[in-house]
């Protein structure tokens, strides 16, 4: 158990380091991840007004049919990328500002992160 609250508390170390620089506008907003052991969220929020502009993760109605069994987490991650992407394209939004909120690059958040810039985000 404290082992996994020293992560827990490392992660929002460099979470506090990352959201000192990095801040949403409404020209460029803030694309934030937040990874759970199962599920996998994004956001996109205007930091100026304090409105979230998008929003998708694997719990949404449109990913369900799409998202496999086989636990693949990544691939399921690239999926919400796209997704955010198409939504964010949707309201006029081209550029962000990733916000990867502590975690690691690697694993689901890149996958996310390459999925929203293969959707056409730009960061």
């Amino acid at each position: 158990m404290k082992n996994a609250i020293k992560r827990r508390e490392g992660r929002l170390r460099r979470k506090r380091s990352i959201r000192k620089r990095v801040s949403g506008s409404p020209s460029r907003p803030r694309l934030t991840v937040f990874r759970s052991s199962r599920h996998i969220y994004a956001q996109v929020v205007d930091d100026v007004s304090g409105v979230t502009l998008a929003s998708a993760s694997t719990l949404d109605k449109e990913l369900r049919g799409k998202l496999g069994d086989d636990n693949k987490k990544s691939a399921d991650a690239a999926e919400v990328g796209k997704l955010i992407a198409s939504r964010c394209l949707a309201k006029e939004i081209t550029t962000v500002v990733f916000d990867r909120n502590g975690f690691i690059y690697h694993g689901r958040v890149k996958s996310l992160a390459d999925g929203a810039r293969e959707g056409g985000l730009q960061f």
